[in-house]
């Protein structure tokens, strides 16, 4: 599972590879159709999935290992109830902060597995980690 060329970004849904960095902004794909287009860092927020952590007790846990303990376990679909997002995260990930880690990081997290998921991103050269 390769993270380092994913990228989220603010006001535009789902994920996008990053094709290459420009001093006002990224050149993106879209995964499904491979189309390139520019988003501007004057209007988007950039988050690159590698860089991603989950706030535990102790550290943080990095966003790759929550996915890989994610793919043991699939996450609940359909409309759930608020509780059961934390129990079913509690079981991927039993020590993460619940003071700084929110319903709707929770919820997030949850979106990119699935989208990735759909799209088999996960059965790449990392995989045997």
């Amino acid at each position: 599972m390769n993270l380092k060329d994913l990228v989220s970004i603010s006001g535009m849904p789902g994920l996008y590879k990053l094709v290459t960095s420009r001093p006002n902004g990224l050149v993106i794909a879209d995964l499904d159709t491979g189309k390139t287009k520019f988003a501007s860092s004057r209007k988007h927020q950039f988050t690159p999935l590698e860089t991603v952590g989950i706030y535990t007790d102790t550290d943080t846990t990095e966003l790759k290992d929550v996915f890989i303990s994610m793919m043991k376990k699939p996450p609940p679909t359909g409309k759930i109830e608020n509780s059961i997002y934390f129990e079913y995260f509690e079981s991927v990930l039993p020590k993460f902060d619940r003071d700084k880690v929110y319903l709707s990081d929770i919820k997030k997290i949850i979106k990119w597995f699935q989208f990735m998921n759909e799209r088999d991103l996960f059965s790449g050269k990392d995989e045997e980690e």
